[in-house]
Order: C-alpha cells, then sequence, then structure tokens
C-alpha cells in the first residue's frame, strides 16, 4: 500500500477544465476532443507529486462537472486538497487547439467563475502546519481584487510561519496590464524567496531606474534579488535556464527533444526546481533537474500529462532514451 507523503508544498489558484481538440487543425464542430483539467499551479502540485514531494491545492471549483472533474483528477494524482465548492459561480473553461503541428491556442472563459471569487477568507492557520513552502503565480493575483489580497495575505501568513515562498510571474496580458502586473507583483517581491519568468516577465517587474542598467541576464537577476527575491530563476525554454543566487549567477544549458506541446513546459520546469530546492541541491542541480523537466513535459500533449515521475527523471537524467516503447 503506497502512502501519501505528507504536503510540504502549499499553492493556491484556479485551475479550470480544459477541452483540448484531438487532431491538428481547427476546432470545428463535430471534431474529436477531450476533456481533462489544467491550471499553472496544479500543473506545479501535479509535478512535486510525481516527483515524491507532497502538495496541497487551496482553491474554489463550481458545483458542477467541471469541478468535479478538477478535484477528481487532482486526488488520482495524489495531490491533497483543501477546496471550496461554489454553488453560485461556475468553474472556468478553456479550450486548446493545434492549428499547425506543435503550436497551440488557448481560448479562455473564466469571467465570473468561482475562483476569481477566492478571497483571504480561504486561508486559515492549520493550512501552513508541516508546509515548507507556498508556492504563488501572477495569475492569481489578476483574477479580481479579493483574489490579489488572498495572494498577498497567504505570502504573508507564509512568512510568518516560516515558511519560504516562491512566486512564478505567469504574465497573462489578457488579465491585467504591464502596469497592473508591474505593481501588484512588486508588492509581493520583498515577501519572496524564489522568483521565476522568463527574461520579458523579469524585466517587467525591475523599476524603471533599474531597467538601464540589465544589460544582460547576470544583471537582471541581481537587480530583481537586490529588489527582494533571494533566488531568481530566468526559464529560457530551448535556450535552458540561469539563477542568481547568494550573489552567484549560475547557467545550465537546455536538454534537447523534439517537443510535441510546449504548453506546461514552464510549470514542469518550475515543479522540478523546487523539487530540488526542498532537496537541498546546489544551484547548478536545480538548473539542472528543472530544465529535464521541462523537456519531458514537452514530449506529451496537455499541460501536465507529461510531467515526470522520478523514475522517468532519473532515466532521463542517466542518459535513458526518454522514448518508452
Amino acid at each position: 500500500m503506497n502512502v501519501r507523503p505528507r504536503p510540504r508544498v502549499l499553492t493556491l489558484g484556479e485551475t479550470m477544465g480544459l477541452v483540448r481538440a484531438g487532431e491538428t487543425g481547427p476546432l470545428r464542430a463535430g471534431a474529436s476532443a477531450r476533456i481533462t483539467i489544467g491550471g499553472a499551479e496544479t500543473n506545479v502540485a501535479i509535478g512535486l507529486s510525481r516527483l515524491g514531494i507532497g502538495a496541497l491545492w487551496l482553491g474554489r471549483v463550481g458545483d458542477d462537472a467541471i469541478g468535479e472533474a478538477v478535484l477528481a483528477a487532482l486526488r488520482a494524482e495524489g495531490v491533497e486538497l483543501a477546496a471550496e465548492v461554489d454553488g453560485e459561480r461556475p468553474t472556468g473553461l478553456m479550450v486548446k487547439e493545434s492549428r499547425v503541428p506543435g503550436a497551440s491556442r488557448v481560448s479562455y472563459y473564466r469571467s465570473g467563475s468561482a475562483a476569481s471569487a477566492m478571497s483571504p477568507e480561504l486561508l486559515r492557520p492549520e493550512l501552513f502546519e508541516g508546509v515548507e513552502l507556498l508556492h504563488l503565480t501572477g495569475i492569481t493575483p489578476a483574477l479580481s481584487r479579493t483574489s490579489a489580497d488572498l495572494v498577498h495575505e497567504a505570502a504573508v501568513t507564509a512568512r510568518e510561519h516560516g515558511v519560504r515562498v516562491s512566486l512564478d510571474v505567469n504574465y497573462r496580458s489578457t488579465l491585467w496590464s504591464v502596469d497592473e502586473a508591474r505593481e501588484g507583483l512588486q508588492r509581493l517581491l520583498p515577501l519572496v524567496d524564489v522568483l521565476f519568468g522568463g527574461h520579458g516577465e523579469l524585466f517587467l517587474l525591475c523599476d524603471r531606474t533599474d531597467r538601464h542598467h540589465v544589460a544582460d541576464d547576470s544583471a537582471l537577476l541581481a537587480s530583481l534579488a537586490d529588489a527582494g527575491s533571494r533566488e531568481v530563476v530566468l526559464k529560457r525554454g530551448d535556450a535552458g535556464a540561469a539563477s542568481h543566487r547568494d550573489g552567484a549567477y549560475e547557467e545550465a544549458a537546455a536538454f534537447p527533444v523534439e517537443p510535441v506541446d510546449t504548453v506546461g513546459a514552464g510549470d514542469a520546469f518550475v515543479a522540478g526546481y523546487l523539487a530540488a530546492v526542498l532537496e537541498s541541491r546546489s544551484p547548478v542541480e536545480r538548473l539542472r533537474q528543472a530544465n529535464a523537466c521541462g523537456a519531458l513535459a514537452c514530449l506529451n500533449t496537455g499541460d501536465w500529462e507529461g510531467t515526470p515521475t522520478r523514475r522517468d527523471l532519473s532515466a532521463f537524467l542517466d542518459g535513458a532514451d526518454p522514448v518508452v516503447r
């Protein structure tokens, strides 16, 4: 009998139903499709769970079939739940199609969703008991004012309980403007221990006076470390990754793969990195494990289905063929 590991990571945010086209090309009437789930925070929670790191998800879904599917899928992946069911608002939905091979387009239907009504009332002190890290993204505070308050209060509470905080910028232009995102996320920076983002996302967080002094990636990461985040991680996709921690800048090359679907690869990267943080790995080992998780996630369609287990990851890093035949 497998015993679930205790939750070491708490995360919160919106998880939606996902309708994914079953074939390449425009999604038209009569086309095949698959219904699954997706959400940046729960993608990370699933990634951690598959690597043997217990995760707890706090969120809200509607009292509907999609909400039931969200909760069932997370339970099946070993993620602990602290979810609230909203009888008045629906679970959000996204539709993904691949009009050309290797490229996806996602449409979101989340206005007025159950998750958009999340507020600090969801927080309870016992949620932080035994937890070592709180993971947040820049998506949740963009959903509504109350969701933004929830994210900030969660970060404050985590620090009060001695829990580290990680933040993936995950900027979504359809949810808020660059200036709104900068203002909202800069408010969080002093509370963040580990900050993730792509180049544009991290540059977005820099003060105007700092933007003239970030001539390269090392300077960019150092400036954000000075702003409060103790560890800053740059996601470069197929160009690898870099980090700044304790005054030291490190880089790691990507693992070359032929991607099937890149959606969710960034979340798998974060899961791999955070697992290595909790395992007290060196900065280079953290980057290498994160890059491997991101690469493996690209070998399958879906937001989280390709996220590796510990066995998958070990085989890949040991040089085994990533394709299981």
